[in-house]
Parts: C-alpha cells; sequence; structure tokens
C-alpha cells in the first residue's frame, strides 16, 4: 500500500513538470515539494527500529549522491557565469564565427562542438559552454529551442563512448561487461545519429544569421581563469581515471584555485568581488536537482526500479535493451544501470554495448530525462517540457538510427565479437 502511494507521488511529480506552464508552479518547487514528502512518509511507515535504520541509511546514501552533484554544479556553474559575463564566450565565437553563416552550416558547427566537447568534458560543463555560445547568438527563440534540442542530443551522445564521458559507461565498464577499445567503437554510430538529427532539425531552415560580433575588454586575470577552467576539465579526466578522484573534488580545487589566483592577481576587489559569482548561477535548477534525485532515490529505495527487470524476461535484449534507454528519459539512467547490473544478466558484448548506448543516450527524448536536459531548460527562457517534447519523434529517430547503428557495428563489424 505504502508503496503503491510513493509510486502515485512520484507520478504526480511528473505531471506538476509536464504541465508546469499550466499550472503555473516553477517545476523546483513541484519536484521538492513530493521529493521530501516521500522521504517522510517513508519515516512515518517504518514499523521498526530496523526499518527506520534502513530508511534513514538509504536518505543518507541518496542525499550523498546528491550533494556530490550540487557541489559539483556550483562550481563548474560558477566557471561558466564568469566567462560568460566577461565576455570571453563571446570573443572566442568572434575567432571561429563568419560575419555571416547560414544557419544550416551553424547547426552543423554547433553539433561538432557539443559532441565533442562533451567527449573532452563532462555533460553539464560541455552543456553549459555550448548553451551558452548558442544565447550568445541571438536566434529568435524558435530557431534557439532547436539548437537547444540539438545540444542536449549531441552532448549526451559525445561521452557514451568513454568511461570520462558518462557514469554508466564506467558503471558497465567497471563491471567488465565490455572494454575501453570496444566503447571506442560506439564513437562512430552515435556521431553518425547526431548528423542525423541536425539534418531533420535542418529542415525549413533557410538564410543566414549575422554573428553580432561585440568585442568585450578583458584583463590578463581573465584569461588566466579560463586556462584554469581548461586545466581543471583535464585534471578532473586524469584524476579520475588514475586515482578514482571524485569530479566534484576536482572542480571544487579548480574553483578554489580560481579564487585565491584572483585573489594574488589583486583582481579581488570590491567592486567585483570574485566570489560573488556563486551568485549568478541558477539555483532554482540545483533545487530540481534535489527534488528529483530524491523521487528516485526513494524509488529505488522500494525497489520500484527492479520491477523494469521483467522486460528481460519478456523479450530479447535487443528489444528490452533499445526500451530501456526510452524508459531513461523518465527515470535516472543511474540507478536504472545499477539495477541491471546487480541483476546480472546474461547478455553479450554486442548486447552490453547497445545497453550502454541505450542509457546513455536515451535520457535525451525528453527535457527531464538528462542532466544536459535539465540544465538546458534552466538556462533557455521559454524552453518547457512540452515545447521540447514537440521535437520527440526527431530524437526517437535519431535515437533508433543510433541503436541500429551500434547493433550493425557491435554484431557484424568489431573484431571478436559474434
Amino acid at each position: 500500500m505504502i508503496d503503491t502511494i510513493l509510486i502515485t507521488l512520484a507520478a504526480l511529480a511528473l505531471l506538476g513538470v509536464m504541465f508546469e506552464e499550466v499550472l503555473h508552479i516553477n517545476k523546483a518547487k513541484i519536484t521538492l515539494f513530493f521529493g521530501t514528502l516521500a522521504w517522510m512518509i517513508l519515516f512515518i511507515s517504518a514499523d521498526s527500529p530496523a526499518s527506520t535504520d534502513a530508511v534513514n541509511e538509504g536518505l543518507l546514501h541518496n542525499i550523498t549522491e546528491i550533494s556530490t552533484l550540487w557541489l559539483f554544479l556550483v562550481a563548474a556553474m560558477t566557471f561558466v557565469a564568469y566567462l560568460n559575463r566577461k565576455g570571453l564566450i563571446a570573443n572566442m565565437l568572434n575567432l571561429v564565427m563568419p560575419t555571416n553563416i547560414s544557419l544550416k552550416k551553424l547547426m552543423l558547427i554547433t553539433a561538432l562542438f557539443s559532441f565533442c566537447f562533451s567527449s573532452l568534458a563532462d555533460n553539464i560543463t560541455a552543456t553549459l559552454v555550448s548553451i551558452a555560445m548558442v544565447l550568445s547568438l541571438g536566434l529568435p527563440f524558435n530557431q534557439t529551442m532547436r539548437f537547444a534540442v540539438l545540444v542536449v542530443f549531441a552532448v549526451n551522445s559525445g561521452g557514451v563512448s568513454l568511461i570520462t564521458g558518462d557514469v554508466t559507461t564506467l558503471m558497465i565498464f567497471m563491471q567488465n561487461k565490455v572494454t575501453i577499445t570496444q566503447l571506442f567503437w560506439l564513437l562512430v554510430p552515435s556521431f553518425l545519429a547526431v548528423m542525423v538529427l541536425t539534418g531533420l532539425l535542418s529542415i525549413g531552415m533557410t538564410g543566414k544569421v549575422k554573428i553580432r560580433k561585440t568585442t568585450y575588454a578583458t584583463n590578463t586575470i581573465d584569461y588566466v581563469i579560463a586556462g584554469i577552467f581548461l586545466t581543471t576539465i583535464i585534471s578532473t579526466l586524469i584524476l579520475n581515471v588514475l586515482y578514482a578522484i571524485p569530479p566534484m573534488l576536482t572542480f571544487l580545487a579548480g574553483m578554489a584555485i580560481m579564487f585565491l589566483v584572483a585573489n594574488h592577481m589583486g583582481e579581488d576587489d570590491d567592486q567585483d568581488p570574485i566570489m560573488d559569482y556563486i551568485r549568478y548561477i541558477e539555483f532554482d535548477t540545483l533545487l530540481f536537482f534535489l527534488g528529483v534525485l530524491l523521487l528516485v532515490g526513494m524509488l529505488e529505495h522500494i525497489e520500484a526500479l527492479h520491477s523494469l527487470l521483467y522486460l528481460y524476461q519478456v523479450f530479447p535484449p535487443l528489444i528490452a535493451n533499445y526500451v530501456m534507454g526510452a524508459t531513461s528519459a523518465l527515470i535516472d539512467n543511474v540507478p536504472l544501470t545499477a539495477a541491471l547490473l546487480k541483476a546480472n544478466i546474461g547478455m553479450s558484448v554486442s548486447e552490453w554495448m547497445l545497453l550502454t548506448y541505450a542509457v546513455g543516450v536515451g535520457g535525451s527524448l525528453l527535457i527531464i530525462g538528462s542532466a544536459a536536459g535539465i540544465v538546458t531548460m534552466s538556462k533557455v527562457k521559454g524552453l518547457s517540457f512540452a515545447r521540447y517534447g514537440k521535437y520527440f519523434l526527431l530524437l526517437l529517430i535519431a535515437y533508433s538510427v543510433g541503436y541500429a547503428l551500434v547493433y550493425g557495428v557491435a554484431t557484424y563489424i568489431m573484431p571478436g565479437v559474434a
């Protein structure tokens, strides 16, 4: 009975996000309310000290995951807020962009940048930088929408072939289901899927856009901090692979170095204190993350996600993995992948590669299905669940093409896999 109530609360929260424009209630308020209420009900319904301890342990585990993401986001957003407000991103565009460029070519460049950058950096950082670049172009809202959809899909696709690019990819690799060299074979199918979506979104887009090249005055410290940001991204990848240092810790260290360097170079004055840039990050996004992850943690605690494993008893892995990827647009892909790994489902290497692509890219189908989507929704004013949903069919086509290509590569082309 309690499980049914809790699952209903999660469904109501999802509906609240979907109909945000109708209800006129911010999605962060909705998810935070239902997320905290769900855990309170778990505590109230505990019928023994042992049950209470189990709920408390589950909540602490959930809060640890949330705080890790929160702290990482605070550091990454602070870097991007500084670079954006100082005009470094706009200045960078001035160097690489021509004065006039066709919308189709601009979309291609955006896809390439988002895909490649997310292969080097984490998805959240790649999204923040890519969306900042798009917004700096000053395009009409309907065109900005298309670019935003493309960024979400390209960012999620870019990191799927690297253990440093996506958490679920790392989880599957750590369980010895695939090797690093086998994961590299996902690069081509995922890139081609992004090109398919780029082509679909480019249909009907004609004419050229004039890039407004406003040059911002910058100081030496601005370029130093940009260098610290780039070094922090590279260090995050290296330290995580070599010493398993959490990305959150490396980014907080990078932010601290940014503060100290600014102070040392005499740029941290009362008129523009460096630490004030934390105020420019979107705390409603962080609260939305908090609410969503509390709900997902609750579903994981009551083992509601484990019911999805029955899918593999009904359908072959080829179909089940495809559906599981689409499901990850509604349910966080990390606990979803964890449940599948714990179930120890017997699958071939090619089938595990299909799952890796599916859970890494499937979240792009809905705006709330991935961190990239949630960050984008917070940055692009007017981008809602419903407006993003208008592109669902195009996203599904691109996702399906990528999935089919992964199947072909993993089954017929990749050496050593039958």
